[in-house]
């Protein structure tokens, strides 16, 4: 297997490219679609190429985007400062609940994203997670700055 990358060696359902940056280019789009892959979920920070995901989306593979698909650890640290701040420790049962929650919300929010953007592109924007979740990260920049006075 010297020389190859997982990508190219089998047939996937799913793809979980968690190592590197750029480490899932455009030859291996091509060789997981053709394979059958149906989702590519990133769970590292760009782990695929704009090519590679341009590809998936016009095959029409499902694709969770690194700032939505990994915002799990993130999540996880936010209940833990909860928990410190408070002087409370949960089950591990409270904390998958509550995180589970929260992962569903922002899985809502990108799909919500996507289907504004596109509607109120007139079709010109593409109904993608990752084009929802872009959308919904300047829409919660745009609210920000306006409460805060500077828009």
């Amino acid at each position: 297997f010297a020389g190859q990358k997982p990508w190219q060696m089998g047939q996937f359902d799913v793809a979980l490219p968690c190592a590197t940056q750029n480490e899932l280019d455009y030859a291996d789009a091509v060789a997981l679609v053709e394979s059958g892959c149906m989702a590519v979920g990133e769970g590292a920070n760009m782990p695929s190429t704009p090519e590679a995901i341009a590809y998936f989306e016009e095959h029409k593979v499902h694709f969770g985007p690194a700032k939505a698909a990994n915002a799990g650890g993130v999540a996880v640290s936010g209940l833990e400062m909860i928990q410190n701040a408070q002087g409370v420790q949960w089950s591990r049962q409270e904390v998958e609940e509550k995180l589970w929650k929260l992962m569903v919300n922002i899985y809502d929010q990108c799909e919500e994203g996507a289907r504004i953007l596109t509607e109120k592109s007139g079709g010109k924007h593409q109904y993608t997670l990752r084009n929802g979740a872009d959308a919904m990260g300047f829409l919660r920049v745009a609210e920000a700055m306006e409460a805060q006075g500077y828009v």
